[in-house]
């Protein structure tokens, strides 16, 4: 990725000019390493997102929703102390570093004006926001670094504020062109590795434009390059820094996927990519993260659910292969009940002492003779008996034994369901109503410091089909239940994947008979909401609401259904997101 230290400058230029003199009315924390500042500019409203995740930290103006949890972190409550109702003075980026200094006037505990500090540090795993007080003594921090992390440098309340360790390199806005030529000359690397060894703040992507401006093509030594023509595009590209002559480009894939991004034009990458001028560094960051960003939060807050049916699919694996091993064992009860028979009828001849019983199978067409173990400290009636109690306990066990396999294999069933509206929650609030389900179903006591609360019902997903018939689409087996035997009337119809997890999906039909289209679409409705949403030829089941049971004590989402049709669809998701509520 490519924020260094120009995209930087970028960022900080048009922040500066957005958000100075901007008043702070809230402040939230969605997720422990993002902050929402939402500020009331001359422009009105607008949020101010902050951002130290690793991998997406940025700091931008945002149109997204974010879902805040229903306790506010102590970072947060920190902030809503020192700057709800400070205006931001300044947005600056000290030196040519990758760092962000917002400035606030606020006022202290006596309500004299002073100045506070917050500090979004964009160095890869180790960006950081820092909240400083007015002598820039570290007050909090979202990620705190004492002496046995870092020797060279710490971040702990109380502290003065300090830039991270300086790097043996040059400032590029300020290389002259003497000092460039005599650095190149005297380096044997690749063209783009000397320039991001030597300058501070250029990333490779810039390093390899730089060198592709001037000799087409980036795969080229220090040594075999025109000095000359490649100082003339390296200050080219440092004047767009001095001048503010930003233009945020977005780098992206004919399928629209971002590759990369920068503060200056990008052609490197040839006629297979796409290159766009965005009209903010905002706008560029937004599109390139929203998408990436929204997961990686989910993905956070779903982690202990994911533990947690990990574990439990692991379990029940290796429950049935046991369980399996031990009932293929309890065939042999037959050949028990065999022996005990067989030793009955030949008693007499036998006596206490023999190890081997050697008796004629009455029970076979060749009557063939056969052997049978013995154990010499009882008697041959004992014997006897000895085999027939381990055949009514092999008995007993296989009976036991299907029971628990068949339990197990339901319980199997229901985590994969529930790993299958893990992978399509698109929500906070959705991944709660996951946990309460679990909890639900008896597996949310493993779940460490769960507790069950009253939360808001989330509705289902809704459609319309393109004649204009409504669709319900349960986003988990909670959900599920209720559609089909709450909201579903008798001649409504009802959709699921064949053989496969998903949704329960209902077509309203409020008295009218659905066109195909219908039927058509509410099948592809069933399946993009499955885990054969990428497949093709999708088999559905449908059938009226009214025929689909759930029998007594089944798990949640679990229903059962004798008449019905399938058809079959190849998920096509564009169309499908169009037609949603």
């Amino acid at each position: 990725m490519a924020f260094d230290a120009g995209m930087v400058a970028c960022l900080c230029d048009s922040l500066n000019r957005t958000l100075a003199g901007a008043k702070v009315e809230k402040v939230n924390q969605p997720s422990s390493d993002e902050l929402v500042l939402s500020v009331h500019t001359a422009e009105g409203s607008k949020r101010l997102l902050i951002s130290c995740a690793s991998g997406s930290a940025r700091a931008t103006i945002t149109d997204g929703k974010f879902e805040n949890p229903l306790v506010a972190p102590m970072f947060c409550m920190l902030l809503r102390k020192h700057i709800s109702g400070a205006r931001i003075r300044s947005v600056s980026q000290p030196g040519f570093e990758r760092i962000l200094f917002f400035t606030f006037d606020a006022y202290d505990e006596l309500g004299f004006p002073c100045e506070k500090y917050l500090v979004l540090e964009l160095i890869g795993k180790f960006s950081n926001i820092i909240f400083l007080n007015e002598k820039k003594k570290i007050v909090s921090a979202v990620r705190t670094v004492d002496f046995s992390s870092s020797a060279e440098r710490q971040v702990l309340p109380g502290l003065t504020y300090e830039l991270p360790p300086s790097q043996d390199k040059r400032d590029p806005r300020t290389e002259t062109k003497d000092g460039f030529l005599t650095l190149i000359s005297a380096c044997d690397l690749r063209a783009d590795k000397f320039i991001v060894g030597a300058y501070l703040g250029i990333s490779p992507l810039v390093a390899r434009e730089i060198v592709y401006s001037a000799h087409h093509t980036s795969d080229i030594t220090s040594a075999e390059c025109d000095g000359e023509k490649l100082w003339y595009y390296f200050d080219r590209a440092m004047e767009r820094i001095r001048t503010a002559d930003y233009a945020p480009t977005i780098i992206t894939e004919k399928s629209g996927r971002p590759v990369e991004y920068s503060f200056l034009p990008i052609n490197q990458y040839g006629v297979n990519y796409i290159s766009e001028e965005m009209s903010t560094p905002s706008a560029l960051l937004e599109r390139f993260f929203s998408e990436k960003s929204s997961q990686d939060r989910l993905k956070a807050r779903s982690a202990d659910i994911l533990r947690l049916l990990t574990n439990a699919s692991t379990r029940l694996q290796r429950k049935i292969s046991v369980q399996s091993d031990e009932l293929a064992e309890c065939e042999l009860m037959e050949k028990y009940k065999l022996y005990g028979d067989l030793i009955t009828a030949g008693i007499y001849a036998l006596k206490r002492g023999d190890t081997v019983a050697r008796l004629v199978n009455y029970y076979s067409e060749d009557c063939e003779e056969i052997e049978i173990p013995l154990d010499s400290r009882l008697t041959p009636a004992a014997n006897a008996q000895r085999y027939y109690k381990r055949y009514n306990k092999a008995k007993t066990a296989k009976k036991e034994l299907t029971r628990q396999i068949e339990i197990a294999k339901s319980d199997l069933e229901y985590v994969d369901t529930v790993f299958d509206s893990l992978c399509r929650a698109q929500s906070v609030a959705d991944l709660e109503e996951i946990r309460e389900e679990l909890y639900t179903a008896g597996f949310a006591s493993r779940m460490k410091g769960y507790e069950k609360k009253k939360r808001k019902v989330q509705p289902p997903l809704q459609y319309v089909t393109t004649d204009g018939m409504r669709v319900f689409c349960g986003r988990n087996n909670t959900q599920n239940d209720h559609l089909t035997f709450k909201t579903a009337e008798r001649w409504d119809y009802w959709f699921h994947v064949k053989g496969a997890p998903g949704s329960h999906v209902i077509l309203c039909t409020e008295g009218i008979e659905p066109t195909d289209r219908d039927f058509t679409e509410a099948a592809m409705i069933a399946a993009v909401n499955s885990k054969l949403a990428d497949g093709e030829n999708v088999g559905v089941d449908y059938t009226l609401a009214k025929n689909v049971k759930k029998p007594s004590g089944a798990k949640p989402g679990y229903v059962i259904y004798h008449t019905n049709w399938t058809a079959y669809v190849s998920p096509d998701k564009n169309h499908i997101e169009r037609l949603r509520v």
